[in-house]
């Protein structure tokens, strides 16, 4: 189906859902965009790499890029809703659900536009969103890739761990099992290294496909033996466990080469776009050296 006429089914789907004539999807040079409130919700996707051939493409992560939204377009019976709603019980909760569902409908129709379509799309999804619904995660969304012409097979759902919600990790378990029920792939995102038991205890639990860890974080830390040690034992547990370890955020070459050296599977960051760039102009040279040591 042409991309013009999914923004159409997806404007009428939930102009029928919010009983609204407001049509939140938007096309325009060939990107989509969503509408919420006072922003104007976009998406940046960037490729995930193999680590020792980074001109191999598995996927690609989504993020959303905001802009200001300068027209909010808001009709009689709107006006007449807020009224009359003036104070709901799950209004935080639906509201962080709704922009979830906008964001990541707005990943996948700008996915379907990408000139070669490439692996998996990984969606990072609230964990406020898991925890708002409390069953069937993932039935809404799996209409939505079914009308895209994809499977749920093809989206990978990444959840951020983040210390805050540990009093609710089973809620998110049960939410993520859910997900990998509807045959999704599942993801934890960590942003520094932890030796914290309690986080492994998460993974062994959930099993995900995927668990990242940005490299950002690790540049405050002396890039030494102890460290690689560090990284090596945790991309051999996550081996063992049978989920691929992923290094996002590389922006310098010193990064990729811990990356390469310590065993993660998979790399993503700035720093990719010149070295493709550099080997597909010239393609006798490699674009990464294997047996180079930071």
């Amino acid at each position: 189906m042409p991309l013009q006429h999914l923004v159409e089914y997806f404007n009428d789907r939930l102009g029928r859902e919010h009983r609204s004539s407001f049509r939140p999807f938007i096309l325009e040079e060939g990107a989509v965009s969503g509408l919420f409130g006072p922003i104007r919700i976009g998406s940046s996707l960037t490729p995930l790499r193999k680590a020792l051939k980074p001109t191999s493409i598995v996927g690609h992560s989504a993020q959303i890029t905001v802009a200001h939204n300068k027209t909010q377009h808001l009709y009689a019976n709107e006006i007449e809703a807020l009224l009359a709603n003036k104070s709901l019980p799950s209004a935080d909760f639906e509201s962080i659900i709704n922009f979830d569902r906008l964001s990541r409908t707005v990943h996948m129709l700008n996915y379907l536009a990408l000139i070669h379509l490439e692996g998996a799309l990984f969606l990072e999804v609230d964990p406020r969103h898991i925890l708002g619904i409390k069953q069937d995660h993932g039935a809404y969304f799996e209409e939505v890739i079914t009308q895209c012409g994809l499977e749920t097979k093809n989206v990978v759902i990444v959840l951020s761990v983040n210390s805050q919600y540990a009093p609710y990790y089973q809620g998110l378990i049960n939410g993520l099992e859910n997900y990998h029920r509807r045959g999704y792939q599942t993801a934890l995102k960590f942003d520094y290294l932890t030796s914290d038991s309690e986080a492994f205890k998460l993974i062994e639990k959930i099993s995900p496909n995927y668990v990242s860890l940005s490299a950002r974080n690790l540049e405050t830390e002396v890039y030494d033996e102890v460290l690689l040690e560090k990284l090596t034992q945790l991309t051999s547990k996550l081996s063992a466990l049978g989920s691929a370890s992923i290094l996002q955020q590389i922006d310098e070459k010193k990064s990729d080469l811990l990356a390469r050296n310590s065993g993660f599977d998979l790399v993503e960051g700035g720093y990719y776009r010149a070295i493709v760039f550099d080997y597909l102009s010239n393609p006798k040279s490699n674009p990464v050296n294997v047996s180079v040591r930071y």
